[in-house]
């Protein structure tokens, strides 16, 4: 019998696993088909920059207490895999496209309001700075702390360093019920048969809904599609990450550069469009004019997780004594995940939590059949 079993194999369920593990719990994590395959795999990977002392909502807060984390979870990911997840501090530029930045003085306030360092850019600065920009962005800033990391990469040593644990990895095993007693979950179904444990965690990410529906519970929570085009060059204009409101680009070491993304509501069609991928390549474009070189390698979309107010859900589900929730990070799953894993943990192990869960509280979207 395990201590814990979770339901997912995404970044946050197998960061949970990791850091579940690492305090000697017996830990299992089952996923219904490979690991780290949907939005975990489909992301940019960048880190923004925040400072807790500054962070005035709550999910502001989580970001600021994952965002120093990132360091030392990517070196011990590192020594126990053998596996560089790419993590680097490249700096970032947001710049001013009208469609994507109405108000540009607000935007450039409500970043020096995370305590980030902010360096604004006028015309000229932009020019010294940033010669590959096209010359119809006349202002931007410079955020020397933006981070990034690639989120393949990520999976593969977070897999391998869990395996390393001795965390129980069952791949392909989709929970289609549950074994209870009273107001416990004593056990997940899967095609294989029932396995036990002290305490569950859904982890699913767009697909929790369906795993809390088979404990009659409806969850207000959405897949949201995004899509993605990766480009490459031999020799990269640029080596920060570049955004636009809510686009961005992200270039890799390897020459490699990642345009994202668009957002619909599709369901769970993961299909690319050609309008999708089309707008994304002319943004490209219309920001850094050189990438009309650029050789177009593929494109992808995966799902975001969006909870009813998209701010993850995080704790114990009412109704349950041993069951835990940990979905619905929308866009900021990779880059929340060492804070939720290190909250989960806490919450399990009956420790302090670093940060209050009230307002990720799952009474905001979960209703009882």
């Amino acid at each position: 019998m395990m201590d814990v079993n979770i339901i997912g194999g995404g970044v946050i369920g197998l960061s949970i696993a990791y850091e579940l593990a690492k305090q000697g719990l017996q830990v299992a994590v089952f996923d219904r088909q490979q690991f780290g395959q949907e939005a975990s795999w489909a992301g940019a990977g960048m880190l923004p920059p925040a400072k807790l002392e500054c962070a005035t909502t709550p999910g502001g807060q989580l970001r600021a207490a994952s965002q120093p984390l990132w360091p030392d979870w990517s070196r011990r990911l590192q020594e126990e895999s053998g596996i560089d997840n790419g993590y680097l501090n490249c700096g970032g530029l947001h710049v001013a496209l009208s469609e994507d930045v109405t108000d540009w003085q607000s935007y450039v306030e409500d970043w020096r309001k995370t305590g980030a360092v902010v360096e604004e850019l006028d015309s000229v600065a932009l020019r010294e700075q940033a010669p590959f920009l096209s010359e119809q962005i006349q202002s931007g800033i410079y955020l020397p702390e933006m981070g990034q990391v690639r989120n393949p990469r990520h999976m593969k040593a977070l897999l391998s360093a869990c395996a390393q644990q001795g965390v129980s990895l069952h791949a392909g095993s989709p929970v289609v019920g549950f074994e209870k007693a009273g107001e416990r979950i004593t056990g997940v179904q899967t095609p294989s048969g029932v396995h036990q444990a002290g305490q569950t965690v859904i982890a699913g990410g767009a697909w929790s809904p369906e795993v809390l529906s088979r404990l009659g519970i409806q969850c207000e929570l959405i897949p949201v599609q995004g899509q993605i085009v990766l480009l490459s060059m031999p020799r990269l204009p640029f080596c920060q990450v570049i955004e636009s409101g809510r686009r961005y680009l992200v270039p890799r070491s390897d020459g490699k550069i990642l345009i994202g993304s668009t957002e619909k509501q599709a369901g769970f069609n993961k299909q690319n469009t050609a309008e999708g991928v089309a707008g994304l390549i002319a943004f490209a474009q219309s920001v850094v004019p050189g990438l009309k070189e650029a050789t177009f390698e593929r494109a992808w979309a995966g799902l975001r997780p969006k909870s009813i107010d998209s701010l993850p859900y995080l704790g114990r589900v009412d109704g349950y004594q041993n069951l835990i929730m940990a979905a619905g990070h929308y866009r900021d799953g990779l880059q929340l995940s060492p804070i939720t894993a290190k909250l989960i943990r806490q919450l399990i192990c009956e420790e302090e939590l670093s940060i209050s869960l009230e307002p990720f509280s799952c009474r905001r979207g979960i209703q009882f059949d």
